[in-house]
């Protein structure tokens, strides 16, 4: 995987095959070796199956929207899935909103630029249907997998 660090945290993380979520500046090359070495650690431990180390720190940059859906993703436990509905209605409830629409929380979640440690993949469609997923689907069903989400 390709990782982008800053002075303050992990910025981006994307597989090989994938493009750079977001558009890096010269500070995102200086990003902080602690930083790096925790994420290394993280994905280390994650393939492996073995308990999760603390997060390394994240550095995320996006519209208020995004990173409150972000936020919400980093709620969601290993193993676990959610719909883009159920993020939909919590999140409408939780701003005193009526409704909120499922597709642009698809959206959001969509422009997360940490891949797996931000587990944008644990979010799926209705009635556990596989749906959209940067890294491809096939990659989606092996993660749900690998935790045991989806079997």
């Amino acid at each position: 995987m390709s990782m982008a660090v800053t002075d303050r945290g992990l910025a981006a993380l994307w597989w090989p095959d994938t493009p750079c979520p977001l558009r890096l500046s010269p500070t995102a090359a200086e990003g902080d070796d602690c930083t790096v070495a925790a994420t290394v650690a993280w994905l280390d431990a994650y393939f492996a199956l073995r308990p999760l180390p603390p997060m390394p720190p994240l550095d995320l940059h996006g519209t208020e929207f995004r990173g409150r859906v972000w936020q919400m993703l980093l709620q969601i436990d290993y193993g676990r899935t959610t719909t883009y509905g159920d993020l939909a209605r919590q999140l409408a409830h939780a701003t005193g909103r009526l409704r909120m629409s499922a597709q642009a929380m698809g959206q959001a979640v969509g422009h997360n630029p940490v891949t797996l440690i931000v587990p944008c993949h644990r979010v799926v469609g209705r009635a556990g249907a596989l749906t959209g997923y940067a890294g491809g689907l096939w990659r989606k069903e092996w993660l749900l997998r690998h935790e045991q989400a989806w079997i």
